[in-house]
């Protein structure tokens, strides 16, 4: 059987990640390890009208709204008839949102009514549709949280587990994996005395074969089976199809059905891409514009996951992210891009998505990364601009959240928390500034910051070279160029038939780079242009530059420090 599938030209994307929770809460608290009532949370109706048309004419297209689905928490609402979950099991006070506790449900953190929490998020999908933008929410796969329990699931719906064999490890008919005759023992340093009953234990979310997961483990979750006998090779069984995928697969037109525009699938590459090609086809059969983001970090799977399991784009980070930071870090080289572009040409560089920052990295801002959120600049041109893929940026990078201290579970990393309850400063300064409220606001650092992430959106839906254009590395052709350090400048050529860009980053942050940089007759032919004729090159993101060249071409430019510049060719 064929189970390649043909894809479709894509759109180049710019996705905003918005982590719900937290995106509207103006609670200054920030008491750690605070509760909801002490630290607050934002809510869905906090992403009102005036915050969704800010984001529009910030240049983005599609918002993912993170920590949607209801998931497992140290805050009881039993009397809103949903079951409590063990301390034993959650992650910080707050609690995971990648640890879900109903996949039919969303989390009633987020609602300003708790009972009428889904119409909230209703609500909130046709505000961001008519303010021109589109939907992602995430789908969790693989793993869910330890206490699993639908109560939302609608008439007639499975709950996962119900009907499941527990006295074997390994079933195609169950959805979760079992250790025999064994019990769930917690992480001592999380609990003091055993709280949570377990029998038999099921496998950890990570894959762990074993009752007793370590603290640094996924303890709080437990992964699905998707017919992959995991005592055994890991051997996939999926003739007759397996339980799980029947499952999965009504839960991701469950969402769909609201309006939803497309999902990111976390660590989407731990379920089999069998899986993936028989669920996507059957949702698009429905839904043709709905589509998937995979997080998936293993370059080895990329063309699986895109030709057979029917993704549209796949996380680049185990690649493009990798070497930048390493070069925002002041080491790495720009050669590092060359092979990253080189690996991904082809036929799925459109596929990649982009980012310097997610809720799983670190803030750029922080001492754990760059230390200065200006650094990124040309690292955030090359992530923008470097193929077709769609770029994501995460909310507060355009205001140089830095992430600093403890908020509780989440320790000093560098990372925006996910487990807990509280404001972050920065954010709140820029929306009390969003609002006309007196005493806060942005600094002239952080808008000057934001003009350029704005700038660099605008570049990416208006420029044709960016969006549907070719790509021509000028590495090779200036490597024995007087004063071109090729580890510390990258430069390139993005062009149509319509729009011609020379684009050169300077990657190093205390030197100014005066040299030249040729464009061969190669790429002039590529670019279906006579390299005899004069071409005016003037700049068309942040500078004043101008230039006239005549014959073939080499262009004298000077790059300040981590500075950039975007020249189009007339």
């Amino acid at each position: 059987m064929n189970t390649t599938v043909t894809k479709p030209k894509l759109d180049k994307l710019v996705v905003y990640q918005i982590f719900t929770r937290l995106f509207g809460n103006q609670n200054t608290t920030n008491l750690p390890n605070g509760t909801l009532a002490q630290n607050g949370t934002g809510k869905f109706n906090d992403i009102n009208d005036h915050a969704l048309n800010d984001l529009k004419r910030f240049g983005a297209t599609h918002i993912w709204f993170t920590g949607i689905l209801e998931h497992a928490t140290a805050t009881d609402y039993s009397a809103f008839g949903i079951r409590p979950d063990d301390p034993a099991v959650v992650k910080g006070l707050a609690g995971s949102p990648y640890a879900v506790k109903d996949y039919y449900d969303v989390d009633p953190d987020l609602a300003v009514d708790v009972p009428n929490r889904m119409a909230e998020f209703e609500n909130l999908v046709q505000r961001t549709h008519a303010s021109g933008l589109k939907v992602i929410i995430d789908f969790i796969p693989n793993h869910v949280a330890r206490q699993y329990h639908s109560d939302q699931k609608p008439t007639g719906v499975i709950d996962l587990g119900q009907n499941d064999d527990t006295s074997v490890g390994f079933s195609t008919n169950n959805n979760f994996y079992y250790l025999p005759g064994k019990s769930f023992v917690t992480p001592a340093c999380e609990s003091d005395q055993q709280t949570i009953s377990e029998f038999p234990a099921k496998i950890t979310g990570s894959g762990s074969l074993t009752e007793a997961p370590d603290i640094n483990d996924w303890y709080e979750t437990v992964k699905l089976n998707y017919g992959v006998d995991v005592f055994n090779g890991w051997a996939g069984h999926f003739d007759p199809v397996p339980t799980t995928w029947h499952q999965m697969l009504d839960i991701l037109l469950f969402w769909a059905d609201k309006g939803i525009d497309g999902f990111r699938c976390d660590m989407a590459h731990l379920v089999p891409v069998e899986f993936w090609g028989w669920a996507t086809r059957q949702v698009k059969q429905r839904y043709p514009d709905l589509f998937f983001i995979a997080e998936i970090y293993d370059p080895g799977l990329y063309r699986r996951f895109i030709f057979e399991g029917g993704f549209d784009y796949l996380y680049d980070k185990v690649g493009l992210y990798d070497s930048l930071r390493r070069l925002m870090e002041g080491h790495g080289s720009c050669h590092d891009i060359t092979r990253v572009w080189q690996q991904e040409s082809g036929d799925f560089s459109e596929h990649m998505l982009r980012f310097l920052e997610t809720h799983d990295e670190q803030r750029i801002a922080s001492r754990f990364f760059a230390n200065d959120p200006w650094v990124a600049v040309p690292a955030m041109v090359i992530t923008a601009t470097l193929h077709t893929g769609p770029l994501l940026l995460y909310f507060g990078q355009e205001i140089g959240v830095r992430a600093e201290g403890s908020e509780g579970f989440s320790g000093d990393d560098g990372r925006t928390t996910i487990f807990d309850y509280w404001g972050i400063p920065e954010w709140q300064g820029y929306l009390n500034s969003q609002r006309a409220k007196s005493g806060a606001g942005l600094s002239t650092d952080q808008q000057q910051l934001r003009a350029f992430y704005q700038r660099l959106n605008y570049l990416v839906s208006q420029s044709d070279a960016i969006q549907n254009g070719a790509f021509y590395d000028l590495q090779w052709a200036n490597r024995d160029v007087a004063g071109y350090n090729g580890d510390r400048l990258f430069s390139y050529l993005r062009y149509t038939t319509r729009q011609r860009l020379l684009i050169i980053c300077n990657f190093d942050r205390y030197q100014t780079a005066e040299t030249s940089v040729v464009v061969p007759a190669h790429a002039w032919q590529m670019m279906g242009l006579d390299e005899s004729r004069v071409y005016q090159f003037s700049d068309v993101f942040n500078t004043s530059f101008q230039a006239e060249i005549a014959g073939i071409m080499s262009l004298s430019v000077t790059l300040q420090p981590l500075s950039v510049l975007i020249l189009e060719i007339r």
